[in-house]
């Protein structure tokens, strides 16, 4: 894929036309396979993937050719699919904006855009059949920097960004690696949340879904 194109969820469309909002979207994840549940026996993300993404060639600073903060107008430069437990963030010369976090089923990854730039994306660790992500429209309900799940045994879900009032979050703490999934949330390594969790605000909106592609100038607000 290249950085021109980003996953869309199109069986989110009729949500978005009714809440009036939506703009959503991520990239391939290399080698994606169904995952197992968090304990499984898993082998480990590529050693090379987090410093890979940390020494990421910068990009261009933005240079906006429309107002309106729901149009993409930036993707990430990102080379090739992001592996497990790679993650990227440039949010430098980014105007302010509306904040706005997708996260594609398919292709296992979290984009957060600002003002219609994106700024991060990251490989995530999702739910199983049995307790699946789910899709729609949902805003950020509470932060909870040092959460802990009394649903699981109390384990640790720093940086919490809630979704559902029954359980569903973006959160730290996880091992995004293969083979590992969720009960439904959706765990980001520790260095990317910590920053999402630094600027993201009660109200702002996360939107799952499964993909489909749109280029840089697509209006995805309904």
């Amino acid at each position: 894929m290249t950085p021109m194109a980003k996953w869309i969820g199109g069986s989110t469309v009729a949500i978005l036309a009714l809440l009036g909002v939506g703009l959503f979207a991520g990239k391939a994840i290399e080698g994606d396979t169904p995952a197992q549940l968090a304990n499984a026996d898993a082998p480990g993300a590529d050693a090379n993937a987090t410093e890979l993404a940390q020494n990421a060639a910068p990009s261009p600073s933005p240079t906006p050719d429309n107002d309106d903060p729901f149009v993409i107008k930036r993707v990430l430069p990102i080379k090739g699919p992001i592996k497990y437990g790679e993650w990227h963030w440039d949010d430098e010369g980014v105007p302010d904006g509306p904040l706005v976090m997708t996260v594609d089923l398919d292709a296992r990854v979290l984009s957060v855009f600002r003002g219609g730039y994106e700024i991060g994306a990251t490989a995530v660790m999702l739910g199983t059949d049995n307790h699946p992500t789910p899709l729609g429209v949902f805003p950020i309900l509470t932060k909870e920097r040092h959460n802990v799940s009394e649903k699981y045994g109390n384990a640790p879900m720093p940086w919490t960004l809630r979704l559902t009032w029954d359980g569903i979050a973006i959160h730290g703490g996880s091992e995004v690696e293969r083979g590992f999934a969720s009960h439904g949330c959706i765990g980001t390594p520790n260095e990317f949340v910590s920053r999402l969790f630094a600027i993201a605000q009660k109200g702002d909106k996360v939107i799952i879904t499964r993909g489909q592609t749109a280029g840089i100038g697509s209006s995805l607000a309904s």
